[in-house]
């Protein structure tokens, strides 16, 4: 475990995981307990899965597996997803778990299809496309380490900017449209954040897994609070702190995937503190009701 620690601060390669899987943490962690409290944590999972077809199209048509042209074509595929879903639950009378199915079948479906003709056409270049499915942590370079890093800040600072009107539009968007906020403004930029936490996530995790980091530390971490400060406070950490250790299980010779070790970390995080979370944990929640039960007792006799 020594050895791990220090190679973080001399490894190379392991570094630029780590700190690429802590950036990830961090900025899934903060964006997705905005998804959580708004009971919309498959959207993470449908746009993930939107990316796909974006990132073929974007080879196709530039012929380079640059990571940034990659990204971005994951980027504009996963808007059009969300659009699309806000289209179809504003404009039909399809319910919004319905509309997610669709987004999220009818892009991988298409992106599984591009996938399969790009392998069968023979371009030398398109060796390591599937790495977007399931991830692929150990290609982190330091580049790419910086863009995350740039990206991730950006968001942040816009949730920072914006946390009050954010956190209105969370607990009762029918109190902030009667205080004049601009709620459908606000909704498309909250899923534009999301989007940013997808792309930056699909290379380390894929875009099978990339739902669980949204979901999973926003989760735990509201086992502990019941301030949305506080909330996105912790939640950020246990995201950093799954990217870290996940690498650094992956890392210390077992020969195991990055992407499923840092979501069976934040599972863990998940599970602990389901039990031991000092305020919705059960441990917790079961010793102050027996407390409460003992003093209504005591005050009845």
């Amino acid at each position: 475990m020594l050895e791990l620690v220090a190679a973080l601060f001399t490894d190379y390669t392991l570094r630029n995981v780590a700190l690429g899987c802590a950036v990830l943490g961090v900025v899934s962690g903060a964006l997705g307990c905005f998804a959580v409290l708004r009971r919309q944590g498959l959207l993470g999972d449908a746009l993930a899965h939107a990316t796909l077809p974006g990132v073929c199209v974007a080879f196709l048509l530039s012929g380079t597996r640059a990571p940034f042209v990659l990204l971005l074509g994951a980027a504009l595929t996963a808007s059009l997803g969300a659009l699309l879903i806000i289209a179809v639950v504003n404009t039909t009378r399809i319910k919004y778990d319905a509309a997610l199915g669709i987004v999220l079948s009818v892009f991988f479906g298409a992106g599984t299809v591009l996938l399969t003709y790009i392998a069968g056409s023979g371009n030398s270049g398109q060796s390591g496309l599937d790495r977007f499915i399931f991830g692929q942590a150990a290609t982190i370079v330091r580049g790419d380490v910086v863009t995350m890093g740039i990206l991730a800040a950006a968001a942040l600072l816009v949730v920072f900017v914006l946390f009050k009107e954010f956190k209105i539009l969370s607990f009762d968007p029918e109190f902030a449209a009667s205080m004049g906020f601009p709620v459908g403004k606000l909704n498309v930029l909250l899923t534009a954040l999301i989007v940013v936490a997808i792309v930056i996530g699909i290379q380390t995790v894929g875009v099978i897994l990339m739902a669980a980091m949204l979901i999973t530390p926003a989760a735990a971490a509201r086992q502990w609070t019941d301030k949305l400060s506080g909330m996105v406070f912790i939640s950020g950490f246990f995201g950093a702190l799954s990217g870290v250790s996940g690498a650094m299980v992956s890392a210390s010779g077992s020969n195991l995937p990055t992407g499923p070790i840092i979501v069976l970390s934040a599972t863990g995080i998940f599970l602990l503190s389901l039990v031991f979370g000092a305020r919705h944990g059960f441990l917790w929640s079961r010793m102050r009701e027996r407390r409460n039960r003992r003093a209504a007792l005591g005050g009845s006799t």
